[in-house]
């Protein structure tokens, strides 16, 4: 997937909070955390397991925060964020530990049901095409409209809803099958 590509206003908008933060405001990484959590959320869901995500959150916006300094192009700073966010779902992959499945016959309490339905749904969310999984996963799990999505991906309203369309008809197909 290419790096998100923002409208010239947000992105002004990005860059003025990032000299701000580099100048030592921390109410302007507040507001840039503001802006971007929920989508770093959804790009991270789409790579990791739930488990994980919301300590992978705060790593990123940690490392974000810490090397604020590094990034040339203030502007930019929603690419910068999701690039770090993936290379961040990618390390977590290379030191996974291979897990053992339990046996299908195991109760479990109510609850546990429907947490793992909606785990099963994101696994298989995850084993589709990557065009379709984040755009996925942010429109069902994090609840982003199609604006907000082509927003923040950089791609087009009409390639949000082609997207939409194909990976949740991929997604019926893989459920029924």
């Amino acid at each position: 997937m290419t790096s998100p590509r923002f409208e010239a206003e947000h992105a002004s908008e990005d860059a003025a909070l990032v000299r701000r933060v580099r100048e030592g405001d921390k109410t302007a990484f507040t507001r840039l955390y503001d802006r971007y959590a929920r989508f770093i959320h959804g790009v991270l869901l789409a790579r990791a397991g739930a488990g994980d995500v919301d300590d992978l959150v705060q790593d990123v916006f940690l490392t974000a925060w810490t090397n604020m300094g590094s990034l040339r192009d203030p502007a930019a700073f929603g690419g910068w964020l999701s690039m770090i966010a993936r290379n961040r779902a990618t390390d977590l992959h290379r030191r996974e530990v291979p897990s053992v499945e339990l046996p299908d016959d195991l109760q479990t309490p109510s609850t546990a049901g429907a947490e793992a339905e909606a785990a099963a749904v994101l696994e298989t969310i995850r084993a589709l095409p990557a065009a379709y999984r984040e755009t996925l996963v942010l429109r069902l799990v994090e609840g982003m409209t199609g604006p907000e999505i082509a927003e923040r991906t950089g791609l087009t309203a009409a390639s949000v809803r082609v997207n939409l369309h194909r990976g949740m008809k991929l997604l019926r197909e893989k459920l029924n099958a």
